[in-house]
């Protein structure tokens, strides 16, 4: 199935049905007043996180959306039917964005959590509302109010504790297959992954937790270049970066100028994301000698200035990956306690969860207006070019000129 994580559609709610206006008449009873019934509701229009989806895919070439209208109300003082509401599913980790204000409506991180995106329209009143006793025989009803309207914009972050980050064929791909029952695509050519995989671990009895991929990054990747700053998004809601860094790579290069391009472009795209708890994790062990390895280890954490943990694999061999693994279960189950028992820290960690996300999401909105003016501009230089040769056409007696394009 094709991973799509934004996507824009548009909702309209149910409008309400008009009340009726109607007056009981039956024989043998005379002035039976007034009996028209009200409208009914308009359906509303809901998003529900599915945890059995994964993608967006859904809504890419299905964008419109209409909850059903209320009915108009009947004589004999019947109501209209209500508007039937409707239900979109859409994958858990989904936050929902007006279009119009850029306004976040809400996020949906648990499998079942409803959102309200469109209200369906208020029910028309009948003419039996307004009898009174100085008005017996009322003539008025009103009419139903229209639904709500809006233009939204899905994004998906994956829901993962723990994301992989490095330069394409770190080996981040094999070391989830390692660890995990995914299988994600492993070529030795950049770009293999071409989205993020989630795959779940199992350490010991009960205890599990959720490893994300991230495609490879790029220099310039802040900037746009390459794949991974669209899916960089997806690190804002995990607890743990594990940055896989190559020991041996085969152009020669030093593995502390992978390592630093990498924090370059964090840092660009995100400075809050570089204050995420981050594990530094050397790959490919099993290319090297016991003597080199120690030496490229060392050369590598003094390069870095490296102060966090730093762990030895080869994710092929499955060599120490199974500690690493142990290592960051450990640090998901002593975080969650610090959380429920050290309320400045859980605040704390709200707090710069919450300006990873505003900050990944400017960027992002920045790189897309990037886009739009290039776009623009080419299309402007384009019309400039063509309005330049009618005009030419119509010279009499000039010099040649001639376009190179």
């Amino acid at each position: 199935m094709k991973f799509v994580d934004e996507v824009s559609i548009f909702v309209k709610a149910g409008d309400g049905g008009n009340g009726m206006m109607s007056f009981r008449r039956e024989k043998f009873i005379e002035k039976g007043g007034p009996n028209g019934g009200d409208g009914g509701d308009g359906g509303s229009v809901y998003l529900e996180a599915d945890e059995n989806l994964n993608t967006l895919v859904d809504y890419r070439y299905t964008r419109r959306f209409n909850a059903q209208n209320g009915q108009k109300g009947g004589s004999t003082d019947c109501t209209g039917a209500k508007g039937e509401d409707l239900i979109l599913p859409v994958p858990v980790g989904t936050t929902v964005i007006d279009a119009a204000t850029q306004e976040i409506m809400g996020d949906l991180t648990k499998a079942g959590q409803r959102l309200l995106v469109a209200q369906g329209g208020w029910h028309g009143l009948g003419n039996t509302r307004f009898k009174s006793s100085t008005n017996r025989a009322p003539r008025q009803t009103t009419p139903g109010k229209p639904g709500d309207a809006r233009d939204l914009k899905l994004e998906l972050k994956v829901l993962a504790d723990v994301g992989l980050l490095g330069l394409p064929n770190a080996g981040k791909s094999t070391f989830i297959r390692s660890v995990s029952a995914a299988k994600p695509k492993v070529a030795d050519y950049p770009f293999t992954t071409l989205v993020p995989n989630l795959g779940v671990v199992s350490v010991g009895r009960y205890k599990s937790f959720v490893l994300a991929d991230i495609p490879g990054l790029i220099e310039g990747a802040a900037e746009g270049a390459g794949l991974g700053i669209r899916f960089l998004k997806h690190l804002a809601r995990t607890r743990l970066l594990l940055h896989l860094v190559d020991m041996a790579p085969l152009d020669g290069s030093d593995p502390a100028d992978a390592a630093e391009v990498i924090l370059h472009e964090l840092e660009k795209f995100s400075p809050a994301l570089t204050q995420r708890d981050r594990w530094l994790v050397l790959n490919k062990a099993d290319q090297l000698l016991e003597d080199e390895r120690e030496q490229r280890v060392r050369q590598v954490v003094e390069r870095l200035d490296w102060k966090g943990p730093v762990f030895v694999i080869s994710a092929l061999e499955s060599e120490g990956t199974e500690a690493l693994s142990q290592a960051i279960m450990r640090y998901l189950d002593e975080r969650t306690v610090r959380i429920a028992e050290e309320p400045d820290y859980a605040e704390a960690l709200a707090e710069l969860d919450r300006q990873i996300e505003d900050e990944a999401r400017a960027r992002l909105q920045e790189l897309d207006d990037q886009r739009a003016l290039r776009r623009a501009g080419v299309k402007a230089a384009d019309e400039v070019e063509d309005d330049d040769f009618d005009d030419d056409d119509d010279d009499e007696g000039g010099a040649e000129i001639i376009y190179v394009r």
